[in-house]
């Protein structure tokens, strides 16, 4: 009996043992991803503040007019064309005009339009990218750690689930790069940023030369932004997000 009772005892010891270590374990786990959602959330105050921080939050309107070379997979030749993204509080418009393309976004606020109708669906641009994290710190809007820990960075997602996933410039804490996958009209797609080049407009660092790639189901479309004049916080009439 003493011998059974003996096996008993170290049985439990050994089971208490191994519970103590597995609580352990799991407190680790959460322990390391909270540190891991901290250092991600420090590395978004970096990047708001490598951008410009209070001013870039302040932002009221942004116009961007350039030229921008495109390429899509299924016909292998650069057409050039032109471009202007215009950002006002919530509202913005997108065009890009050549003689062989044509593309309109406009959103007014609440309601959103494209031209073509049945072209290429993009996710709402206020909701990527710069304006997206110009919405640090605003209601709704989560900071994640990135998948890929190897890189520097973080993810941001905004109340409606468009995110981005920012890739910053050690030294600089600027952005050097994002990407995003996003779901439009049932069609999912994809996008990477590459930027190249930076302006400073009062404070407030602008991308100026940046490629970007969207991967559709289908087919791929490059294209090479090189921006000619960026304006920041100019009057903007609201007929220019008319539908």
């Amino acid at each position: 009996m003493k011998k059974y009772l003996s096996v008993l005892f170290i049985l439990a010891l050994s089971i208490g043992a191994y519970a103590q270590k597995e609580s352990t374990k799991n407190n680790d786990k959460k322990v390391d991803t909270n540190d891991l959602t901290k250092q991600a959330e420090m590395l978004a105050k970096e990047a708001f503040e490598a951008h410009g921080g209070e001013k870039l939050k302040n932002m009221k309107t942004l116009s961007i007019l350039g030229s921008v070379d495109i390429t899509v997979s299924a016909f292998n030749q650069q057409i050039p064309a032109t471009f202007a993204t215009i950002f006002s509080d919530d509202k913005y418009r997108l065009e890009v005009n050549s003689a062989f393309v044509s593309f309109k976004q406009v959103f007014d606020g609440k309601q959103t339009f494209t031209s073509p109708e049945r072209g290429v669906n993009l996710p709402p641009i206020n909701q990527v990218g710069l304006p997206l994290l110009q919405k640090l710190g605003d209601v709704g809007f989560v900071v994640t750690p990135l998948a890929d820990k190897k890189k520097t960075g973080f993810r941001l997602t905004s109340p409606q689930g468009y995110y981005s996933n920012f890739y910053l410039d050690k030294k600089t804490k600027q952005i050097k790069g994002y990407d995003s996958s996003y779901l439009v009209n049932n069609v999912e797609a994809t996008t990477v940023v590459e930027i190249d080049k930076f302006e400073d407009k009062g404070g407030i660092i602008i991308p100026s030369k940046y490629a970007q790639r969207f991967n559709f189901n289908e087919f791929t479309v490059y294209a090479d932004f090189k921006a000619k004049e960026i304006l920041v916080n100019t009057e903007i009439k609201n007929d220019i997000f008319a539908l």
